[in-house]
């Protein structure tokens, strides 16, 4: 942390640069309440409760600098982040899905900060430090009280018109309910990663077509390739047809292509071809949306191959770290599931309404099922599950409380493999411009 703070420091030195990152300068604070209810009856007797319920607030200090003037342009990115339990009693905290442990219950505040120097040339920016990747190969977690980071280094380059370029190195995470930071590693690998690469971009082929490749490589674990295809297509005034085509293939590296590797703790949970431990996975998905005047209805499919689980940076398995709650990028990661083991086949269908067609801006109405078959286990036996999921998200459009939001996520997971569970989310949240 000490060397941020000294390039931080640095530009103090150079009043005339200071101007500029400053008058370019934007701060918000961020607050976000957040009830979290799960209930998995199905486990009480084995865990000795029925549900887990629990109540935080957030506060989200998010500083982003303007450049220096000149042909490399510096400034300097810092996020602050607290969280403060409001009510976790006995009986109702289960590990860091929403707070983190603390002793033998939840802690009663918990917080992070990241500062992140970074450099502009022209229209290519090199960011290093704290990170929030939102990429087909590696997607932040935003699912609880306080956002999952990374630590590492990203840039990215639009100077070629129609195409944006990204790539970087990251070695270190900290779990959205954590103040940890640990190594990377997959769902189910025990031991930690020192470093994730990856590179990429995206081509507009056109103004409603868009390509994507990117590739990537979790040292010890796996080398992924992704290839995305991404049309929208007006088919008259306020109608359109999106497709969204998605595809990546995963292949075991370093420690986890070697049985003695998988044996030391580079492998993959649940079920693998030879029962090793060995990532191997061919994933695919697409998905067509038709939207119409404020309705969108979407509908799509989604095919993971029988040797492995569909894989990407995941450090639930690292224990005592705080580290759950990841997010992947397939079609189908949702509330309570992913639908992305060994042998899946997955149909989805969405329907949402934004009610501002309807004369209430602000109002918003979504509706998703899923439903999985011939997952591969262990016995030899197929499995299933499904989802269905509800969301209600309202934005009070003016007066006092202009851009206050207000939402609500009810999750019900029916599964031969996970738990039953019914689960509600009800969220506050406001964004205040500081300057």
């Amino acid at each position: 942390m000490n060397k941020y703070l000294i390039s931080a420091g640095a530009f103090a030195l150079a009043p005339f640069a200071q101007a500029d990152v400053l008058g370019d300068s934007h701060a918000t604070l961020g607050l976000r309440n957040f009830y979290f209810n799960n209930d998995f009856r199905d486990q009480a007797g084995s865990l000795g409760q029925s549900k887990t319920e629990e109540w935080a607030q957030a506060f989200v200090l998010d500083f982003r600098s303007g450049f220096t003037q000149g042909p490399v342009g510096m400034g300097l990115d810092a996020l602050g982040i607290l969280g403060v339990t409001l009510d976790s009693g006995d009986g109702r905290h289960r590990g860091s899905n929403m707070i983190p442990d603390e002793g033998a219950g939840a802690a009663s505040q918990w917080s992070r900060l990241g500062v992140t120097p970074k450099l502009k040339v022209a229209n290519t920016e090199l960011r290093y430090g704290t990170l929030l990747p939102k990429l087909p190969v590696l997607t932040y977690n935003d699912g609880r009280l306080l956002p999952q980071t990374f630590e590492g280094a990203q840039i990215t380059s639009t100077d070629l018109d129609g195409l944006t370029l990204t790539g970087g190195r990251l070695n270190r995470a900290t779990g959205r309910g954590s103040s940890d930071r640990t190594g990377l590693a997959v769902a189910g690998g025990s031991r930690e990663s020192d470093q994730f690469l990856f590179a990429g971009g995206d081509y507009q082929l056109g103004k409603q077509l868009t390509a994507q490749y990117y590739f990537a490589n979790l040292e010890d674990y796996y080398n992924q390739h992704f290839v995305g295809l991404i049309h929208t297509l007006p088919l008259s005034a306020g109608q359109s047809l999106r497709t969204d085509l998605r595809y990546f293939r995963t292949v075991a590296d370093g420690a986890n292509d070697s049985a003695a590797g998988r044996a030391s703790g580079y492998r993959v949970g649940g079920y693998t071809e030879d029962g090793d431990g060995k990532i191997d996975n061919h994933t695919w998905g697409a998905s067509l949306t038709y939207a119409v005047q404020g309705h969108a209805l979407m509908a799509g499919y989604q095919q993971v191959s029988s040797a492995s689980n569909f894989v990407q940076p995941n450090q639930g398995a690292l224990e005592g770290k705080g580290a759950s709650g990841a997010s992947i990028y397939l079609l189908t990661d949702r509330m309570l599931a992913s639908f992305n083991r060994a042998g899946e086949r997955t149909a989805f269908a969405q329907y949402s309404y934004d009610f501002a067609a309807a004369g209430l801006p602000g109002l918003k109405l979504s509706l998703m099922y899923l439903k999985g078959d011939d997952i591969r286990t262990r016995n030899g036996h197929d499995a299933s599950e499904w989802e269905r999921d509800l969301g209600l998200d309202y934005v009070i459009q003016d007066g006092a409380f202009k851009g206050l939001g207000l939402a609500w996520r009810q999750g019900l997971l029916h599964s031969q493999i996970d738990p039953n569970q019914e689960q509600n989310r009800l969220i506050v949240s406001y964004s205040l411009a500081l300057f």
